[in-house]
């Protein structure tokens, strides 16, 4: 049997980044031959992506990115399965990388992003790798990017689980950074920064809702019309940024637009992202799932002889 050697195994390990005890197992049934122990290693990272690929990815990060000057951004959200590897220290560096990729790339769409190199290989080659280092799914569910009219600021909540990047013209970088803390930790969270930016189909079924309610009253139809106008708006107040009340306001009573009247300032846009937003996710007996693999590993040993 060839000899391997810790040299051959690191060598291995900085050009597939696989585990060491996977890089020494490939050189091993390799005969210490390096490039077809690589060629094992890629179809083994390969195939735990695809067998990964098929399991729910519901956690992960947020990671943004502001280029220098603060007038391009991006906004990426990869996810994984546990809250374990999303605090992983190359799952980050992963995340972290994809930002700043999108914002000077701009890519069309996730798998425009796949394709772009990264590292000296692809995005898509990267995340590969890393499922194969990890062990588990990991996955790019979405992307936005900004081009400010004003400036970028950025707020990240949780861990990295809900993250904000808001276009404000403001010169005060406090009030630029609350405003995008307020986007993340107002409830109900703000869907758009006016009225005019709610989808037409929101606004229709609120409309239907405040009929119906209103048709219970039992009042006559010109007080039922007012009573579904006014629960519209209510609606609208709740949900658009310059209707809400300011979360740091210490009065409770001043809104977002007021705030920003105040001070002369404006907001254009902003996107947030929560983790897991949408993601259905699975739930089980842990308890049940160990005794189901423990019983499974006791069938697969062999018999000790008596």
């Amino acid at each position: 049997m060839a000899e391997i050697t810790a040299n051959m195994v690191k060598a291995l390990r900085d050009r597939t980044d696989a585990p060491m005890m996977e890089c020494k197992k490939a050189l091993a049934e390799a005969a210490g031959d390096s490039a077809k122990a690589e060629e094992l290693l890629r179809v083994r990272l390969g195939n735990k992506a695809s067998k990964a690929s098929a399991r729910t990815a519901a956690e992960g990060v947020v990671a943004i990115y502001v280029a220098p000057g603060a007038k391009t951004g991006a906004i990426v959200e990869v996810n994984c399965e546990t809250d374990f590897v999303a605090k992983n220290e190359d799952f980050l560096k992963f995340a972290a990388s994809l930002a700043e990729l999108v914002t000077q790339r701009n890519p069309a769409d996730v798998v425009a992003l796949g394709a772009l190199p990264l590292g000296g290989a692809s995005v898509e080659a990267a995340r590969t790798s890393l499922v194969g280092r990890l062990g588990e799914n990991v996955s790019v569910r979405r992307f936005a990017t900004l081009a400010a009219k004003g400036k970028l600021f950025y707020y990240i909540h949780g861990g990295a689980k809900i993250g904000v990047l808001i276009d404000c013209s403001v010169g005060n970088e406090i009030l630029g950074r609350d405003l995008a803390m307020h986007v993340a930790g107002h409830h109900p969270r703000p869907i758009a920064v006016s009225s005019e930016g709610v989808p037409a189909d929101l606004i229709s079924m609120e409309r239907n809702i405040a009929a119906a309610k209103a048709a219970e009253s039992g009042k006559p139809a010109n007080i039922v019309e007012k009573m579904v106008e006014g629960g519209v708006q209510k609606f609208l107040k709740e949900v658009t940024l310059l209707g809400q009340i300011f979360i740091k306001d210490p009065t409770g009573k001043q809104t977002v637009e007021a705030l920003l009247k105040a001070n002369s300032a404006s907001v254009t846009s902003f996107v947030l992202y929560v983790v897991g937003e949408g993601i259905e996710k699975k739930s089980g007996d842990f308890a049940a799932e160990v005794q189901a693999q423990v019983s499974a590993a006791r069938k697969t040993e062999p018999e000790k002889a008596s």
